[in-house]
């Protein structure tokens, strides 16, 4: 039986059924009376009143409702007006259909088979290709708390309709798994865990990435803060902007393809899936963190400011370069650090189109050109059934 009082304890043996035994009431018997006296009689009736004196004073009294329906009209993305605990109508449907879909992509680490993985980083790997893996997983395990940080405790309660809430609170969890598979990674390796969760505070070039992270996050996570003041709400789209358009849509990108470049050569497989699991959820939280500050600069007239949206743009190029000289001081077979600061480049044109941005890079060209395709999942293991088979719910990776 489930323990309500200490969830983690195993389940208690179930006591055997025991039918009571039935005590024999002779029913005929003469039961006896004791007489009530009068003064008795009084102070049961007296005592009676009382009770129901306090139950009248006691009883709730409700007012006709005076709340009219909730008009979809005065729903809006920050500073609405309508009841954010009423679902529909939906203003947002398309907020409710990436939920949907979000649901349909459900994984865990321990789904993927990491025995490969574990010879391949024992025996094939490179120093070099170890550097750039191990250095990968301690960027990723930082990165994604601040995403869950910054979705759950920043944006997520400065939004007033509850359709946009839901998915992101589906985007809290997925932040939660992927630092789960980042962990479960390093577990599998047998890395030295506080080594390699302490980089990102004693590397500057990962510590530099993860602080202009936390800048950006830090500028609303406030209590004080007011979305009707329009400074307030312009800071809040960038910073909104900074972490869909910059963090999750480009960095996480080029994050993940140093791992898909050994992947192309039969190495870390196991790993690849996981990141190819977790690129299908960054799809979904770009997309919809870019298609939520479009919306928000169109709901109350937002003029961003241009230098400020390329002074971001070219802040976080700086920030990859150095990562990637860092993370690759000397190339792999197949990858190298030019390639990753271009691929940047190119990524970054294509997210700053989708928020109606100025080319930030003009002239950015593919620099992997196979990276789209090495990171679409062709198959899915049947989890129940421990084979593969097509997948059918998920469908390929599209940015844009």
């Amino acid at each position: 039986m489930f323990n309500w009082d200490n969830p983690l304890a195993p389940p208690a043996p179930r006591a055997p059924d025991v039918t009571p035994e039935l005590a024999i009431v002779n029913t005929t018997a003469p039961v006896a009376v004791e007489p009530t006296s009068t003064a008795h009689q009084d102070s049961t009736k007296q005592s009676a009143v009382r009770r129901e004196e306090r139950s009248n004073n006691q009883r709730t009294t409700f007012s006709p409702v005076a709340a009219k329906p909730v008009n979809v009209e005065d729903k809006r993305v920050v500073n609405g007006l309508a009841d954010i605990n009423q679902l529909a109508p939906f203003k947002y449907p398309w907020a409710w259909e990436y939920f949907l879909n979000a649901n349909k992509n459900h994984w865990t680490p321990l789904d993927v088979n990491m025995t490969q993985d574990l010879n391949d980083f024992q025996h094939k790997l490179t120093l070099e290709e170890r550097h750039v893996y191990e250095n990968v997983l301690s960027y990723l395990t930082t990165s994604d708390i601040l995403a869950m940080r910054n979705i759950g405790l920043a944006v997520m309660e400065k939004m007033t309709a509850p359709e946009l809430q839901i998915y992101q609170a589906r985007q809290v969890y997925e932040e939660a798994m992927h630092t789960w598979t980042y962990q479960h990674c390093i577990e599998t390796m047998g890395l030295d865990q506080g080594e390699i969760y302490n980089r990102y505070r004693v590397v500057p070039e990962i510590n530099h990435k993860i602080q202009m992270c936390n800048d950006r996050l830090n500028s609303v996570l406030r209590s004080d803060i007011d979305l009707t003041n329009r400074d307030e709400l312009e800071n809040f789209v960038m910073s909104y902007t900074f972490f869909s358009g910059v963090f999750e849509g480009t960095w996480f990108y080029n994050g993940f393809s140093p791992i898909f470049a050994l992947q192309r050569r039969g190495l870390m497989k196991g790993t690849s899936e996981q990141l190819q699991y977790i690129m299908r959820d960054e799809v979904m939280h770009a997309s919809f963190g870019i298609r939520v500050c479009n919306q928000i600069i169109i709901e109350e007239k937002l003029k961003l400011d241009p230098k400020a949206i390329q002074n971001m743009w070219e802040e976080a190029e700086a920030a990859e370069a150095q990562y990637a000289h860092y993370l690759l001081p000397d190339p792999i077979l197949g990858y190298n650090a030019t390639d990753h600061i271009a691929q940047f480049r190119f990524i970054a044109n294509r997210r700053a189109s989708k928020l109606n941005h100025a080319t930030p890079f003009p002239g950015a060209q593919n620099a992997l050109p196979w990276l789209d395709e090495q990171a679409n999942l062709k198959k899915e293991k049947n989890f129940f059934e421990t084979r593969v088979t097509e997948y059918q719910t998920g469908g390929a990776l599209n940015w844009d």
